[in-house]
């Protein structure tokens, strides 16, 4: 497919968390885009999040790949890669399992992949009230982007609400404008795959902490610019403990990264293709 007319993958990340899958599974089901496949890289879950992903296959309309390795503790990096290999479109966008895309979430993406970039997206970041309160009448109805229903449910009132709630020329200037980190964030980022091939991939010997932020930073270091969509490809992130992570996790991450800005890498030997 010719660049202006990218063929999408999402590729959504998860482990262990079925019923937030759930809910973005049918944040994907309501979108006004529907011309895409979704790739689960699936960090070792247990059989629940098979069982899960059955049934969307068999019920609803999604076009769903599941790619799992056996669990190994925190190796998301690895199963994303995988996931990148399996993917059958020339346009990935990548998501967590605990993000839920307002429906025009893919046709944001579409409209803005352009040649040469990637884009740079956010999330808005729900309490767990919220989180549990979000069906899948709220995610179809768009209630579960609505800032009055989420106050309701327990959003604070005085909480920040830009992100959810900009629009039309002023999503477009906050993008602009808002002087926010242009880096590869994993909840929410898309680009290229030959682009990301072409710097290898996730670094497989990261963990959590800045492992997607590294790869962007190569992509960048490689000739690659980004656009931001923070304001217009809109998810909100459901509440959930990190128990996962370790400060060793953090301090090797942030070593790896650092050796990468440093010495403007662009390229890793630890990635899709592995050396030697």
């Amino acid at each position: 497919m010719p660049e202006h007319n990218p063929q999408i993958s999402i590729i959504i990340s998860t482990y262990n968390s079925p019923l937030w899958l759930t809910k973005v599974l049918w944040g994907f089901a309501a979108q006004t885009d529907t011309d895409f496949e979704i790739v689960i890289a699936d960090d070792g879950s247990t059989e629940a999040t098979a069982e899960l992903i059955k049934e969307f296959q068999q019920q609803s309309t999604l076009r769903i790949q599941h790619v799992w390795h056996a669990d190994n503790g925190f190796q998301k990096c690895i199963i994303l890669n995988k996931a990148i290999v399996a993917s059958t479109g020339n346009y990935l966008i990548f998501t967590d399992g605990d993000c839920v895309p307002r429906r025009d979430f893919v046709a944001v993406h579409r409209a803005n992949a352009k040649p040469g970039y990637f884009l740079s997206g956010g999330y808005f970041k729900l309490p767990m009230s919220c989180s549990e309160a979000i069906d899948q009448d709220a995610i179809q109805s768009g209630k579960a982007f609505d800032m009055n229903w989420l106050i309701q449910h327990g959003y604070p009132a005085k909480g920040k609400k830009l992100r959810l709630t900009a629009s039309g020329l002023l999503a477009d200037l906050c993008n602009a404008l808002i002087p926010t980190a242009k880096t590869w964030n994993g909840h929410n980022a898309s680009g290229w795959k030959k682009d990301i091939l072409a710097v290898n991939g996730f670094d497989e010997r990261m963990q959590y902490g800045g492992e997607d932020c590294e790869m962007g930073d190569r992509m960048k270091f490689n000739g690659i610019e980004v656009k931001r969509v923070r304001y217009t490809a809109v998810c909100v992130h459901l509440d959930h403990a990190r128990g996962y992570v370790t400060d060793e996790m953090r301090a090797k991450n942030k070593q790896i990264r650092k050796q990468t800005q440093q010495q403007k890498k662009r390229y890793t030997d630890y990635g899709v293709v592995k050396a030697g």
